[in-house]
């Protein structure tokens, strides 16, 4: 398991359009858990990992839902960049799949395995948050794989 790695959390903070819908997209759907929170921001537990989202318009500061600055082909797949994510557990990355497709949720790239039978096999799906910012949730079939070459 990736938990077995010790990998100490990330720290994120990024840009949001409406607080009140990233709560219920990261909360409701994606199964995160709000931690401190202001009214301009909050504290996200993403698998682990804290994310703070940002409402920039609240400091009165314009935020436009946010835009790719492109895309990279990986394994026939555009894959838009930039974007953050979390690796997680295998059955976890495939309850969560099967629950976000259950809710109907539009994917960028939807939920497949890449690079099946090679080193570094992995299973992956992007997706939007309302805000716009991309997010990649992947899991390795084989986690002592992650740094593989």
């Amino acid at each position: 398991m990736l938990a077995a790695m010790s990998l100490p959390p990330f720290h994120l903070a990024f840009p949001v359009t409406d607080l009140e819908a990233t709560r219920a997209f990261y909360c409701e759907l994606l199964g995160c858990r709000v931690g401190r929170e202001s009214e301009s921001w909050i504290d996200l537990d993403f698998f682990g990992h804290q994310l703070t989202a940002h409402h920039l318009a609240s400091r009165g500061q314009p935020h436009e839902p946010i835009t790719p600055a492109g895309e990279n082909p990986v394994d026939g797949k555009q894959v838009p960049v930039p974007h953050f994510g979390a690796i997680l557990p295998w059955d976890t990355w495939h309850d969560l799949a099967g629950r976000l497709e259950r809710a109907g949720v539009t994917f960028v790239i939807a939920p497949h395995v890449r690079f099946p039978g090679q080193v570094g096999e992995q299973a992956t799906m992007f997706l939007r948050d309302p805000s716009g910012n991309h997010i990649e949730l992947k899991s390795f079939k084989d986690p002592e794989r992650l740094f593989a070459r």
